[in-house]
């Protein structure tokens, strides 16, 4: 399948209230939806090449109180590959900065899948200031021995391999990969697979894929998550065959005063794979933080 432009996928997957702000020249996919007058917005970091769609059950169970931002992160879904092809930890922080910086948005709660994770945690690192609390769903970070990797980012890391995917890309390949992530791979639908399928073939975002995976392998900064002093969720699928779930035990020990909730039966995505379920930890969460910091 070669790459499609944004001009091709947007009537299905940049739907109302989908929109496009300028940052460092891309033009980044961000949905702003919930109440304006909300002081400290919850903002929602997909993971690797994923996209703000992983979100949608979260985003229905909140809207209606909070306001809820969320993007794709460059080289994924319809924001596509960073021009500069910077796919550093810092670089990503600094972008979440900068859309916080173009919505005028001060502080928020910072909550992330997998990469999304890493990013947002290193957001707190870099910039404790512009983050209120932080909430880490099978987060990366930490160098990790995965029990099962998807065939997807196997072939992605593989020199030659990779040239081939930037040109063929299976659905099959799409699919296992998916399935590899969810605790129950029966969850997976034909219009799930569609989704990862279609943002995968966004123009540039395969090249970047390659890109990025070497660089954001190792836990260059997991030295620092003792730094972080501020309310923080962990949530974890003990089902998760990439990340395993020991290293939800570490996220806990090294971030002091942490809570930490596992889902005996969820995967790699659980906000995916079960909304409602990781939304109402999500909200139990909340509920406890004093008034103040919302």
């Amino acid at each position: 399948m070669p790459d499609r432009s944004v001009e091709q996928l947007k009537p299905q997957w940049a739907q109302t209230p989908s929109q496009f702000i300028d940052i460092r020249g891309m033009q980044v996919h961000l949905r702003d939806e919930g109440p304006r007058d909300d002081a400290i917005p919850i903002v929602l970091l997909h993971g690797t090449s994923s996209s703000l769609h992983t979100w949608d059950g979260w985003v229905n169970a909140l809207k209606d109180h909070h306001r809820v931002i969320r993007f794709d992160l460059p080289a994924f879904g319809l924001t596509g590959p960073a021009l500069d092809s910077n796919y550093s930890i810092e670089s990503y922080s600094r972008i979440v900065i900068e859309v916080l910086d173009k919505l005028e948005v001060d502080r928020a709660i910072l909550v992330g899948n997998s990469l999304g994770g890493y990013v947002s945690w290193a957001t707190a690192v870099f910039y404790p200031d512009r983050v209120a609390q932080l909430v880490l769903i099978d987060s990366s970070g930490y160098p990790f021995q995965p029990e099962s990797i998807p065939i997807g980012f196997r072939i992605a890391s593989t020199p030659i391999l990779n040239k081939l995917m930037q040109q063929v890309l299976p659905r099959g390949l799409v699919e296992s990969s998916v399935k590899n992530v969810y605790g129950n791979p029966e969850l997976v639908t034909p219009e799930l697979v569609e989704r990862y399928f279609d943002l995968t073939t966004r123009s540039g975002n395969r090249q970047a894929l390659t890109e990025l995976l070497p660089k954001l392998r190792s836990g260059q900064l997991a030295s620092r998550l003792s730094e972080l002093k501020l309310p923080t969720l962990i949530i974890w699928g003990e089902q998760d065959r990439l990340i395993p779930p020991q290293i939800a035990d570490q996220f806990h020990q090294d971030i002091v005063g942490s809570q930490l909730v596992r889902f005996n039966e969820l995967g790699h995505v659980p906000q995916e794979e079960d909304p409602l379920k990781t939304v109402n930890a999500f909200k139990a969460f909340l509920a406890q933080q004093p008034k103040v910091n919302r």
